[in-house]
């Protein structure tokens, strides 16, 4: 039986997991326009591969979750790594748009088990502010991949086709494997697993869907989660083909972006000691509304010296947003932290997935539908954990 690893090699093993997301959703952005023209399809047929990876990563985690409950966390996480290396090779030779989208469908499922039981592995260990500092760590593996991956993605390009892209991505899924194999050990005790079948699964997600307070933090990191889809979907196409920039310039400010993430959600690892949870993810959803409103003006007005600080701070926001919400979620069900984690996850990717087909129809090329919806998903967050939430702060 493998023995729990230093704390830094376990954390890079979560973040290792919990970077499938991050890798496949960023590395292939800056080849955006290229697929279009290789594949002989519009943008918003590109985009889609977005949110089939997104649906993908949904349901992943949606299984992932009650059978890691019921079976342990390392089974079903090595079966998502070998999905997401199997599916990821197999795009890189994908003939048309239409068979690309099946297969990121596949590829984001894969990657959805590997999210979801990194989450539950966590909960398994730590709990309250501990696991916010914990989550905010790993946090730092799910920040530096958009700092790394477009970069990666734009070099590949320079050098090969968008299909070389993928074929990175298929290495990682099998070095995540090895890793795995070798070193994750097994946080669920057979003795703490639960032994229902269907019927225990399905009172498990009644249950969380009952709860408001899990239902307003899960939907605060949700409905965040769904305006940096927006950002991620959109991006590429309003700075490259609104605003002219280069593929390796949006590369450049895409990594930028991403360190303010991986400073934010370290600086929240630190201010947690100190303030609670909850106050920091109020005081994170207000930065990224206010930021989404200024970032609207900017894009109404053309200005790309408001544009980028203002998707800066926003990206920021979200590296206190999202460990925060996590820990606070997760906090209130210990017996079932696959099945909670994999409820959020779906959550994530149930509402992310209407928001780059929402930016697609309102015109991908400008900026102003991008931040319009980023801004209504900002304002709807903070709207709906204020009121879920709202009997334990006047409990308070």
């Amino acid at each position: 039986m493998h023995q729990l690893p230093r704390p830094a090699v376990l954390v890079s093993i979560l973040g290792g997991l919990t970077a499938f997301g991050a890798f496949s959703f960023d590395m292939y952005l800056p080849a955006f326009p290229a697929i279009a023209a290789d594949l002989h399809v519009p943008a918003a047929q590109v985009q889609l591969t977005l949110t089939a990876a997104l649906v993908g990563l949904g349901l992943g985690q949606f299984v992932a979750g009650p059978l890691s409950d019921r079976y342990g966390r390392r089974a079903p996480v090595l079966a998502g790594t070998v999905v997401f290396a199997v599916a990821s090779a197999l795009i890189a030779v994908a003939p048309n748009i239409a068979v690309f989208v099946i297969l990121r469908l596949l590829q984001g499922f894969g990657g959805g088990i590997g999210t979801t039981v990194s989450r539950a592995v966590v909960r398994d260990l730590y709990s309250g502010a501990a696991a916010s500092r914990y989550l905010s760590r790993i946090l730092l593996a799910f920040g530096v991949a958009p700092i790394v991956a477009p970069t990666v993605g734009a070099a590949v390009l320079r050098v090969t086709s968008w299909r070389g892209i993928f074929l990175l991505l298929s290495a990682y899924g099998v070095l995540i494997t090895f890793v795995v194999l070798r070193l994750l050990p097994e946080t669920l005790p057979a003795e703490r697993r639960r032994t229902g079948g269907a019927a225990e699964i399905v009172a498990g997600f009644r249950r969380l869907g009952s709860d408001r307070l899990y239902l307003g933090y899960a939907l605060a990191q949700s409905l965040s989660f769904a305006g940096l889809f927006a950002y991620l979907s959109s991006s590429s196409f309003v700075l490259q083909d609104g605003f002219g920039v280069s593929p390796q310039a949006y590369g450049l400010i895409f990594g930028l972006n991403s360190v303010g993430l991986v400073a934010a959600g370290q600086l929240s690892a630190r201010a947690v000691t100190r303030r609670t949870p909850r106050r920091l993810l109020f005081a994170a959803l207000f930065v990224g509304l206010g930021a989404t409103v200024i970032l609207l003006a900017g894009a109404g007005l053309h200005r790309l010296a408001l544009v980028i600080p203002m998707m800066f701070l926003f990206v920021a926001s979200l590296g206190v947003v999202f460990p925060n919400s996590t820990a606070l979620a997760l906090d209130q069900y210990p017996e079932m932290a696959g099945t909670s984690a994999a409820l959020l996850g779906a959550l994530q990717s149930l509402i992310s997935g209407f928001a780059g087909p929402l930016v697609a129809s309102l015109g991908a090329a400008t900026g102003v539908p991008m931040a319009a919806v980023m801004l209504g998903f900002a304002a709807v967050s903070l709207v709906t954990v204020s009121v879920l939430t709202r009997p334990v702060q006047a409990a308070a």
